[in-house]
């Protein structure tokens, strides 16, 4: 049966991670990220918001099947934290400030705080570091788009 002190934590992770999220619908493309050349294999605009829903998703219940194991502990959260926060610190530099280099170097932070995530995850539950994964996979996908997009403005990529 539906036990809500147990459920309530789930409510946490996914208001912290819709919180991440909202930072992609506060730095937006807009005309000046048109203008930029893009790579062929681009995926189509509309994909990025269902993708991003899906792994938020993931990683809100990766954060609360660990958290039913150990609770709240700092030592086992703060990867979770960092790598949150190097999400939403993306979109502000790459959208925001419009620093596609810089928001390159970032994601190497974001990459590696997601392999420790799964490292810490996965002896916990496995299956929470597992649900990290595609997340991960996403941000390996989109450092080389980064990459590509750097390499085709060189003018614009500060």
């Amino acid at each position: 049966m539906f036990d809500s002190p147990t459920y309530l934590p789930l409510i946490g992770f996914i208001v912290a991670n819709f919180i991440v999220a909202m930072s992609g619908a506060f730095f937006r493309p807009g005309a000046w990220y048109d203008t930029l050349s893009k790579p062929s294999w681009i995926p189509p605009s509309w994909l990025f918001g269902p993708v991003w829903m899906v792994l938020y998703g993931m990683n809100a219940v990766a954060g609360w099947l660990v958290w039913q194991k150990v609770g709240l502990d700092i030592a086992v959260f703060a990867i979770y934290g960092a790598q949150l926060l190097l999400n939403a610190l993306w979109s502000a530099l790459f959208f925001g400030m419009r620093r596609l280099r810089t928001a390159l170097y970032e994601m190497i932070g974001l990459w590696l705080a997601l392999v420790v995530n799964i490292a810490v995850f996965y002896p916990i539950d496995a299956v929470a570091g597992w649900l990290i994964v595609p997340y991960l996979l996403w941000v390996s996908f989109a450092f080389i788009l980064n990459l590509v997009m750097v390499r085709l403005n060189p003018s614009v990529a500060t």
